[in-house]
C-alpha cells in the first residue's frame, strides 16, 4: 500500500500534549498522577468523571471529541466496539451508555489512561468497558464500531500504522467514524485511506463542525 502524505504531522490542536506539554502517548507519564474531578456531558447524561495529568485532555472534554460524539449516528445495541486512543474514556464511556449490551474496548499505549477509562467506567455502572494496551487486543477480534479521535500527535508513519492495524479489523457491516482537525490534513487523509485499504473499501467525509470533519470508512 502507499503511504501518501496526508497533511502536518505535528498534531492538531485538540490532540496534542497535556498540561506542561509532557507527551500524552507515553506508556508511563512522568507527571504527577494528580487526580480530580470534572463534570462532562456525555450521552446526554451528566457526569462526574476523574482526569488526571499525563493524559490527553486532561481537564475537560476536547471539542474534536464532542464533534464526535454529536455527529455519529446512533451506534448498534450490541456488537464489539472500539474506542482507540481512549485517553480518559468520553467515547468509550458514550458507547456503552448508548448501548448497554456491547462489549467495548477501550485501548491506549498510556497505562494512566486506562486506569482512568476503567474507573470512570465503574463509577458510571458500565461493567462491559474492558480497557486494554493494544498488545492486549487478541488478533482475532473483529469489530462491529471503531469511534476515535486518532492522536496526530505520534506522527505520519505511526499513525498510519495504527489505522491500518485496527481498521481492516472491522466485520463486512462495520463502520469506523475518526475525527481529525480540518486543516491539519483530515480531507487529505479521505484518499488516503481509501488507497490504503484497497479495493472493497469506502472512506468519505461523514460530516463537518467547528473545523473538524468525521470520516467515515467500512466495506463498500
Amino acid at each position: 500500500m502507499t503511504h501518501r502524505d496526508h497533511g502536518s504531522s505535528r498534531g492538531q490542536s485538540s490532540r496534542t500534549e497535556t498540561d506542561g506539554g509532557e507527551q500524552y502517548f507515553v506508556a508511563r507519564p512522568a507527571s504527577p498522577d494528580q487526580r480530580r474531578t470534572i463534570k462532562v456531558d456525555l450521552a446526554d447524561r451528566t457526569c462526574q468523571v476523574e482526569v488526571s495529568h499525563g493524559v490527553f485532555s486532561s481537564g475537560r472534554l476536547d471539542l474534536g471529541t464532542s464533534v464526535l460524539l454529536k455527529r455519529v449516528p446512533q451506534p448498534p445495541t450490541e456488537g464489539d466496539f472500539l474506542d482507540l486512543g481512549c485517553g480518559w474514556g468520553p467515547i468509550a464511556l458514550s458507547m456503552a451508555m448508548q448501548s448497554p449490551k456491547a462489549n467495548v474496548y477501550a485501548v491506549d499505549t498510556n497505562l494512566r489512561a486506562l486506569d482512568l477509562t476503567a474507573r470512570n467506567a465503574r463509577s458510571q455502572d458500565l461493567d462491559k468497558v474492558r480497557t486494554l494496551t493494544p498488545e492486549q487486543v487478541p488478533d482475532d477480534l473483529r469489530f462491529d464500531l471503531i469511534w476515535s479521535n486518532p492522536p496526530i500527535r505520534v506522527g505520519k508513519t505511526v499513525l498510519h500504522d495504527l489505522l491500518m492495524t485496527y481498521l481492516p479489523r472491522l466485520k463486512p457491516q462495520g463502520r469506523a467514524y475518526l475525527v481529525v482537525q480540518r486543516n491539519l490534513g483530515a480531507d487529505s487523509l479521505i484518499p488516503w485511506l481509501a488507497d490504503a485499504l484497497g479495493p472493497g473499501w469506502t472512506a468519505e467525509k461523514y460530516a463537518s463542525a467547528k473545523g473538524y470533519r468525521i470520516i467515515e470508512v467500512g466495506r463498500a
